[in-house]
């Protein structure tokens, strides 16, 4: 069970309204302070130095939670994800144009996406979960991807795939394995499974 006296505070150390969504409707309290790190910086240099995809996510995760000063009573979560397709890594699009190219390269295929959600507590070693989802996109019609963009448009920006799977997004695709909250990025079960085990949720 959580003391009812000191409960360790939740911090999210993300901007993502899905991530902080995911969270809310869980029932968790928690506050958020988005941390800034130099992400294009660390993907470079963490794949010039051969660092496989569930490594450099991982990494990108811990420094989101470590760029914020840690509380003695608090817990840090951060998280980050990832796409691949066709070997290469993917950020999100800068532009609608980008992101009807890249649902271009990308229909009728399948890529991955790689998330890791990361805790990091006074007191206790940094705790990961890595995730690997696999998403087969549909061979969507040239007049269904120009009325997705159309309704979607700026919204597809804030997504590494162009799409929120949540909403219109799924129409995208046939088949995805894995699981769901990961592909929205956050691994909710595990951590869950961690924040009871460190009383910080009632269990």
């Amino acid at each position: 069970m959580v003391s009812d006296q000191n409960p360790p505070k939740i911090i999210l150390a993300s901007a993502s309204a899905i991530r902080a969504e995911i969270l809310t409707n869980a029932g968790i309290k928690f506050s958020v302070s988005p941390s800034f790190v130099n992400e294009a910086k660390i993907k470079e240099q963490s794949l010039r130095q051969g660092l496989k995809i569930p490594e450099l996510v991982e990494k990108l995760a811990l420094e989101k939670a470590a760029a914020l000063v840690l509380g003695n009573d608090e817990i840090i979560i951060g998280a980050d994800q990832i796409l691949e397709f066709g070997g290469s890594v993917y950020d999100k699009p800068k532009s609608v144009d980008e992101a009807r190219t890249r649902l271009l390269e990308m229909r009728g295929q399948e890529h991955r996406l790689v998330g890791a959600v990361c805790i990091l507590q006074k007191g206790h070693k940094p705790w990961c979960y890595i995730s690997t989802t696999k998403l087969l996109m549909r061979n969507f019609s040239d007049d269904f991807l120009k009325d997705y963009l159309a309704q979607e448009r700026e919204a597809l920006l804030t997504c590494v795939g162009a799409y929120k799977f949540e909403g219109r997004g799924a129409l995208l695709f046939d088949k995805v394995e894995g699981d769901f909250f990961s592909i929205l990025g956050l691994s909710l079960l595990p951590l869950l499974a961690e924040l009871r085990r460190r009383n910080a949720v009632v269990a």
